[in-house]
């Protein structure tokens, strides 16, 4: 499985032949121009997730791409006459052999009720799990985690204690687009320390850069 960081949540996933986009969010504008892509998936509303311009082009480039989402996010695709499938709750479906599987939850606290609105993690091969905005822990081995490492609801003690719960072989940041770039380096090495410590390899990704798992 190969991962490009495109920014913050934005990740192009390539796996068994299959190219899957993340939350085409407002904090990246190079997800526009991808091609080749099978699959886009959107784990909420929220604008650094998703930017229904950036999903309008993405699918002029990608007519055959087929969007998976969950309902809140659904009503916002409708009023831009954006299409979509839902896949939330517990639900399945498999493109290409390559299966997708759904697990709502809601978003992390920011505080109190403001921005709880509906999240879905998304299970991608049996190996990767994209959680969204939440420390959401799906029972079940985890190869790959796309950890969240910062934002408004993301405290680092709270990222590293999440990880230890799901126990993946490996890990890689993601929610960091609030981080000064120069400063992540920062964050990254304890993360790096500390998971490393206790038998999780935990690879720094920053935009535009590629890794293997």
């Amino acid at each position: 499985m190969k991962i490009t960081k495109i920014a913050h949540c934005c990740l192009l996933i390539e796996t068994g032949g299959l190219r899957v986009l993340t939350d085409p969010g407002s904090y990246s504008t190079a997800q526009n121009s991808l091609v080749d892509l099978d699959v886009v998936l959107i784990t909420h509303e929220h604008a650094d997730h998703l930017h229904t311009e950036s999903v309008r082009e993405i699918l002029k480039n990608n007519p055959t791409a087929k969007i998976f989402t969950n309902t809140g996010v659904g009503k916002q695709l409708t009023e831009a006459g954006l299409p979509y499938s839902v896949l939330e709750g517990r639900e399945t479906v498999t493109v290409k052999g390559i299966l997708f599987e759904a697990f709502d939850c809601k978003h992390e606290e920011i505080f109190e009720e403001f921005g709880q609105v509906q999240n879905t993690g998304y299970f991608l091969a049996n190996k990767l799990f994209y959680p969204g905005d939440s420390f959401f822990n799906p029972e079940k081995p985890v190869e790959v985690l796309a950890l969240p490492v910062a934002g408004p609801w993301c405290k680092i003690g709270d990222a590293l204690r999440y990880a230890l719960r799901v126990k993946p072989k490996a890990a890689f940041p993601v929610h960091d687009g609030t981080l000064i770039k120069e400063r992540t380096g920062f964050m990254g090495s304890i993360v790096k320390k500390i998971l490393g410590e206790r038998g999780i390899n935990f690879t720094p990704l920053g935009e535009g850069e590629t890794a293997e798992f």
